[in-house]
């Protein structure tokens, strides 16, 4: 068994499926809109129109690249505040529409250049957080990389979230934790072990609903994401709107509960 400092390197590999592969693979009919109509378009955020089977959704994806240059155009996967206004836009758009919204969620956290901060990176943040919170339809997650910090809970305060079996979900990186806890770099396998960051782990803790093998391959993955995904839509379109944002509040809510 993989240990955890193992899993983040496999989150990490540069040949590792990206959200891109998995909207392609996952949905059929897409189309892409862009920008988040106050100052740009971020290509570290993919988002759009596509059907799920037969049912129209929103699909908003981290988008990291594959090769160097398309790592540098996207900003490896670093989202900027424009980045979650587009996704914002598009979640907006989908209540409107009463589309369910799907986002995949692989970053290492929020760009954090000076002209992110000048452009509001925390409140995008934040809204993004208190927009999904509160979206009249349904929402659902899946970290299939990274999952770093606020920049990755930025899309998945949704009614169910999921993780593939390699991907991570911290507050903060292994190397950071080291660095702060231990005031040692090389302590950072210790550092990912009690960050409990693993999908397993997660899914105790109830922070995670479903953990997706990638035992059987890339394509086999993308099939049971989608059967298992028409299920839940299903089920959750049976609630009425009360009932759907209550769920999803006390999902959040009972996160941290003590331990005897």
């Amino acid at each position: 068994m993989a240990t955890a400092y193992e899993r983040v390197r496999i989150a990490r590999g540069a040949k590792r499926p990206t959200g891109m592969d998995y909207l392609q693979n996952v949905f059929h009919g897409f189309f892409e809109l862009h920008g988040d109509r106050r100052y740009a378009d971020d290509p570290a955020i993919v988002g759009g129109l596509a059907y799920l089977g037969a049912t129209p959704v929103t699909v908003i994806a981290i988008e990291k690249g594959h090769t160097a240059k398309e790592r540098v155009q996207r900003g490896f996967g670093a989202p900027q505040p424009e980045g979650y206004r587009k996704a914002l836009r598009l979640m907006r758009e989908a209540e409107k529409f009463h589309r369910p919204v799907v986002c995949f969620v692989d970053t290492s956290g929020a760009g954090c250049n000076v002209g992110a901060e000048e452009r509001g990176q925390g409140e995008a943040i934040a809204e993004c957080l208190t927009t999904m919170s509160a979206l009249q339809t349904p929402v659902l997650s899946i970290l299939i990389g990274e999952g770093g910090s606020g920049g990755a809970l930025a899309l998945a305060a949704g009614d169910r979230v999921w993780m593939l079996e390699n991907a991570v979900y911290s507050v903060i990186s292994p190397e950071g934790a080291a660095s702060i806890l231990h005031k040692d770099a090389g302590q950072v396998e210790r550092a990912a072990e009690a960050l409990r960051i693993t999908a397993g782990e997660l899914k105790e803790f109830g922070v995670v609903e479903e953990v997706i093998s990638e035992q059987s391959g890339f394509e086999a993955a993308c099939a049971e994401l989608k059967k298992l995904w028409i299920r839940d839509l299903d089920e959750i379109e049976k609630l009425d709107s009360r009932a759907m944002l209550d769920a999803r509040y006390n999902r959040f809510r009972k996160f941290g509960g003590l331990m005897e």
